[in-house]
C-alpha cells in the first residue's frame, strides 16, 4: 500500500512559492516566511496564492508531488501535471467501459449503493449515539427509505433512473442533516444543500470537504494510472473530472459530512471562521481555512480497518485503496468493483 506522506497547505493569500534546493520556499512581498523540505511531501495546495516558480513546478511533476492551485474559497484551478501515469492497456479498457452503457451502469450502481449505505449508517449512527437529542422516529424512516433506495439503485434499468434515486436519497438525507447539529445551533443552522455560492456557514464547510476529497480522488485515479476526466457515472463533460466525482460519492457521507458535523458539534469550527458577503455568499477566512484543514490533516492520519482488503489504513489513503479495487476490477482480477461501505 502506499504511504501517506504530508500535504502543505498555502491558506494566506499572496503568497509566491518557489524551490531552493530540495525546500520549498514560501515568501511574500519577495521576503522568505518558511521553508519545508520537499521530501516530506505529496501535495501541495495553495488557496488565493500569487504563483510558482517554473522550478518548483518542474520539480514537482518529475517526482509526481501534486502542486494544486484553489480559489480563496476553495474552488479547484489548476494543477500542475507531467506525463501521463499508467498502463496505457488499462486506460483503453476504462474507456471501453465507459462507452458501454450496460458494464458502465453496473459500477455505477455498486457506487451509488454504497453511497446510500454509507448516508445510511451516518444516521444510524447518530440513533444510536444521541437517541434522546433527535426524533428517533423520523430518523427510523429516513433510514428506512434509504435502505429501500438501496434495493431500487441496484435494480435501476438505466443511468437517468439511478440518477434520479440517488438525487431523491440526498433529499431525504439532508432533510435530517440539521437535526445532526447539536451545538452552535443558531450560528450553523441548516436549511438544504446550495452551492455555487454556498450561503450558510455549514455548506460553506461542506463544498470545502467535497472539494478536497475531489482532489484526494483524482490523485488516486491517476496514482494507479486511471483516467480521471472519464467516468462511469457522472457524464463527459470539457474540464469535468468525471471518474473522479464518481468515486467521491462514496466519501461524501463518511469522509466529508461527519467531518464538518464533527467539527461544529466539538465546536472546532466557530462563526468568526466565516466571512459573509454582500451578495449572501459565505466562505471560510484565512483563520477558518486554518482550523478546518488542520482537523482535516488529522483525520487522514486516523487509521481503520478497510473492509474488502482486511487490512489498516489511513483515512486519507481511502481514495487510494478504492481507486487500486477499481483498477484491480478493470483488469479483470476482480468479478465487480467493491466500492467501500463502512458503518
Amino acid at each position: 500500500m502506499k504511504k501517506l506522506l504530508n500535504t502543505l497547505y498555502i491558506t494566506t493569500p499572496d503568497r509566491y512559492l518557489s524551490l531552493d534546493g530540495e525546500n520549498v520556499v514560501v515568501s511574500a512581498d519577495r521576503q522568505e516566511i518558511a521553508r519545508v523540505p520537499l521530501h516530506n511531501l505529496e501535495r501541495i495546495m495553495a488557496f488565493g496564492c500569487v504563483g510558482a516558480s517554473p522550478a518548483l513546478m518542474g520539480k514537482c511533476v518529475s517526482e509526481s508531488r501534486e502542486l494544486v492551485f484553489m480559489s480563496r474559497s476553495g474552488r479547484f484551478l489548476a494543477r500542475a501535471e507531467g506525463e501521463v501515469n499508467g498502463n496505457v492497456l488499462l486506460r483503453r479498457t476504462q474507456y471501453r467501459i465507459a462507452d458501454d452503457s450496460i458494464q458502465r451502469l453496473d459500477i455505477a450502481k455498486n457506487i451509488i449503493a454504497a453511497k446510500l449505505y454509507n448516508s445510511r449508517w451516518t444516521l444510524e449512527r447518530m440513533m444510536r449515539d444521541h437517541a434522546m437529542r433527535i426524533d428517533m422516529e423520523n430518523f427510523s424512516g429516513k433510514s428506512a427509505y434509504l435502505q429501500n433506495a438501496i434495493f431500487a439503485a441496484m435494480n435501476a434499468s438505466d443511468a437517468d433512473s439511478l440518477r434520479g434515486i440517488e438525487g431523491e436519497a440526498a433529499s431525504v438525507y439532508f432533510s435530517v442533516f440539521d437535526d445532526m447539529i447539536l451545538q452552535q445551533k443558531q450560528e450553523f443552522c441548516f436549511n438544504g444543500r446550495n452551492r455555487r455560492p454556498p450561503l450558510d456557514r455549514v455548506n460553506a464547510m461542506l463544498s470545502f470537504a467535497y472539494s478536497l476529497c475531489t482532489g484526494m480522488c483524482t490523485s488516486a485515479l491517476e496514482a494507479v494510472g486511471l483516467d480521471p476526466y472519464v467516468g462511469f457515472l457522472h457524464t463527459d463533460r470539457p474540464g469535468r473530472r468525471s471518474l473522479a466525482l464518481d468515486l467521491v460519492e462514496e466519501f461524501r457521507s463518511l469522509m466529508c459530512d461527519r467531518f464538518v458535523l464533527t467539527t461544529i458539534n466539538k465546536r472546532i469550527m466557530e462563526p468568526n471562521h466565516f466571512d459573509i458577503r454582500e451578495d449572501g455568499a459565505v466562505w471560510l477566512n484565512e483563520d477558518g481555512r486554518k482550523v478546518f484543514l488542520t482537523a482535516w490533516q488529522k483525520r487522514k492520519d486516523d487509521e481503520l480497518r478497510h473492509p474488502f482488503l482486511e487490512e489498516k489504513v489511513q483515512w486519507g489513503m481511502l481514495p487510494y485503496a478504492q481507486a487500486l479495487l477499481l483498477a484491480r476490477f478493470l483488469r479483470g482480477d476482480l468479478d465487480a468493483y467493491p466500492p467501500f461501505l463502512w458503518k
